[in-house]
């Protein structure tokens, strides 16, 4: 048996090395533990981490590895691998990110003396533009929500509350009553990591939740007993009277995104890259978009600034005054 400084024993269980189902190796699960308690990483995050350590731990079991064995070449193999089943640049990076910080926590643990991953380079990702919509392709949306019942207005107030404030699907469907002030045009969301941040709500947004808020809305979905925790306070509500999932708030974005022609365009993330890209447009400061979208990095703000080589040319055609042409 192969122990660490500490006494820890670094060699992956049984289970872990053979066979389907297999569990995490006790140091994986300490380094996702460490993610969620230490660093407060968002549920949806560390569940993509464990993917792809058990991908990780997988592949090194098939070749007789535990990970304390790997070393770089280990690792280069393993990003080869990766690249030859077909996986796209960002999810051989994203898979690399969980090997590398899971070999960075052991260092730092003193499980193990060496990172292996120190000097293996992050595959290049391609900077595509954001597919937002037009403003009338955007009008067009919300205009397709028609009637007064109470999914209607449910309907058009979510729609609303995705461009208008550019939230996540997630932050919008786990929004509570109490994160919602109309009266002050402002509301409480919570991002990844359970980060918090307030955010304006403009007229439009603000008018259809007040139309789903009230009792003709949503107050018609009300069951007679809430069959969970937390749905009482739930802001939207599924017909059945819970509390709307992230699948029942995309399938309403994709439904009224079929009904005006825009297909497979529409996604609830493409509203709020419409949101930035909108704002943007008209003027906005960086940093204000950064602070609304809760964006850790300005760098993530920045990719909405890049636009075609023709439309920057006519802005700076008309706003340069050396640039004008001769009367």
């Amino acid at each position: 048996m192969v122990r660490a400084r500490g006494g820890r024993d670094t060699t992956a269980p049984a289970a872990a090395r053979h066979g389907p189902g297999r569990p995490l190796s006790r140091d994986a699960e300490e380094y996702l533990s460490w993610l969620t308690v230490e660093r407060g990483r968002a549920a949806n995050t560390v569940a993509a981490y464990r993917r792809d350590l058990l991908a990780y731990e997988g592949w090194l079991a098939e070749r007789g590895l535990a990970v304390g064995d790997v070393t770089e070449a280990v690792v280069e193999d393993y990003i080869a691998h990766l690249r030859g089943s077909g996986r796209r640049p960002s999810s051989v990076a994203r898979a690399l990110s969980a090997v590398r910080n899971l070999h960075r926590f052991l260092v730092d643990e003193g499980t193990t003396g060496i990172d292996p991953t120190g000097d293996v380079a992050s595959p290049r990702i391609p900077q595509g533009l954001p597919k937002a919509l037009t403003e009338d392709e955007v009008a067009s949306l919300l205009a397709a929500v028609v009637g007064d019942e109470p999914a209607a207005r449910r309907d058009r107030a979510l729609l609303e509350l995705l461009y208008g404030t550019g939230l996540r699907i997630s932050e919008a469907v786990g929004l509570s009553l109490g994160d919602v002030d109309l009266e002050s045009r402002m509301l409480r969301a919570f991002g990844k990591g359970s980060r918090e941040r307030l955010v304006p709500v403009g007229r439009m947004a603000r008018e259809a939740l007040a139309a789903w808020l009230s009792p003709a809305g949503r107050g018609r979905l009300v069951p007679e007993r809430w069959a969970r925790r937390g749905d009482a306070e739930a802001v939207f509500l599924n017909t059945r009277g819970g509390r709307l999932s992230r699948q029942g708030a995309w399938g309403i974005v994709h439904h009224y995104g079929q009904r005006v022609g825009l297909g497979e365009r529409l996604t609830p993330h493409v509203l709020r890259h419409s949101c930035a890209t909108h704002m943007l447009d008209h003027g906005a400061d960086i940093r204000v978009v950064q602070e609304l979208l809760g964006h850790a990095s300005i760098s993530t703000t920045q990719l909405y600034t890049k636009v075609s080589t023709q439309r920057l040319r006519s802005v700076y055609d008309a706003a340069h005054p050396r640039a004008r042409p001769r009367p």
